[in-house]
């Protein structure tokens, strides 16, 4: 497996970890997480329970283009070295745009934001550089 898909694969678990963050902030702030509306639940947040809701829904947003220009990458034969390396720069982005979310660092969110975004568009260009 290559280090782009070891990167996809390991964000695809760190929504869960935001997920779980804000369940703590919920029971903390309601008393109990409501497993029956938590998206009702969640609309009730501000402050940083909402800051990790919406880090949360932002990173699957993410993951979605992330996963589609990995794929395109791969399999046009793009190269392996630059590949890997816009990979692991938008993992690591992803990881301090939802720490800058949670802390409200909204200029670090933003920048962390948009060099993510272009690293996917630095696959796609890979990917057609390759075909």
């Amino acid at each position: 497996m290559t280090i782009p898909f070891w990167c996809l694969f390991v964000l695809i678990f760190f929504p869960y970890a935001l997920s779980s963050l804000g369940g703590y902030i919920r029971i903390k702030t309601f008393g109990k997480y409501d497993n029956k509306q938590p998206r009702a639940q969640a609309a009730l947040l501000d402050g940083v329970g909402a800051r990790v809701y919406a880090a949360q829904q932002n990173l699957w947003e993410s993951i979605i283009i992330f996963s589609m220009a990995v794929f395109a990458a791969h399999f046009s034969g793009a190269d392996v070295e630059k590949s890997a390396l816009a990979a692991i720069v938008f993992m690591a982005m992803r990881i301090i745009h939802a720490g800058a979310y949670v802390l409200n660092q909204d200029i670090v969110r933003s920048l962390a934001f948009s060099v993510g975004y272009g690293c996917c568009i630095w696959l796609f260009v890979l990917a057609i550089q390759a075909a």
